[in-house]
């Protein structure tokens, strides 16, 4: 499995969501260790300079994402929030979150993993309440379980990313219609 970690969601808390992979099958976990949990935050653009990481983080990362998992499929599907999970969430977001400071190169942030954390958890309370909340979908494979926002023209969007899921289905696809095609006639 590929350990890069991929944002194809749209939005933060979703690609935050979709870094416990495959849940329906294999279920691979990103967030392995502290600097795997602390490289997510750095590469989504969310933090310049984070500092170093602890266990502690992973789990508190881990339960935040899984109430968030829990929020975002409820939601798309129009069911009720379940209380206690939007208490971990909302809790996560009360906390202090990312502070940007402006420096003489410009804008700069740096972080501890608990304010990077509530920053996701604020992510996901803006998109969970905002005017995005119809164009969730989740992806077309099977395999996938990442939610995406599909602002394609008629909301015609199947999966999460062309290079991560829409490729391996459409190869899939074409090989499964090649198999099955009559030998052309000699």
């Amino acid at each position: 499995m590929n350990l890069d970690h991929v944002f194809v969601c749209g939005h933060p808390a979703l690609d935050f969501a979709a870094t416990l992979r495959a849940r329906r099958s294999t279920r691979f976990e990103m967030f392995v260790t502290p600097a795997r949990l602390n490289a997510w935050y750095l590469e989504s653009g969310l933090v310049d300079t984070i500092t170093p990481g602890t266990d502690e983080d992973v789990r508190a990362a881990t339960t935040v994402r899984e109430a968030l998992y829990r929020l975002i499929t409820e939601r798309r599907l129009g069911e009720e929030f379940d209380r206690e999970t939007l208490a971990v969430l909302n809790a996560a977001a009360r906390k202090d979150p990312v502070t940007p400071q402006l420096t003489p190169a410009g804008r700069h942030t740096e972080a501890t993993p608990a304010q990077a954390l509530a920053t996701v958890a604020r992510q996901a309370v803006e998109l969970l309440s905002g005017p995005d909340v119809p164009l969730l979908k989740e992806c077309g494979n099977p395999e996938c379980t990442r939610v995406y926002i599909d602002r394609s023209r008629g909301m015609r969007r199947q999966w999460c990313g062309m290079d991560s899921c829409g490729n391996k289905i459409k190869a899939a696809a074409y090989r499964a219609r090649k198999k099955s095609a009559p030998a052309a006639a000699v």
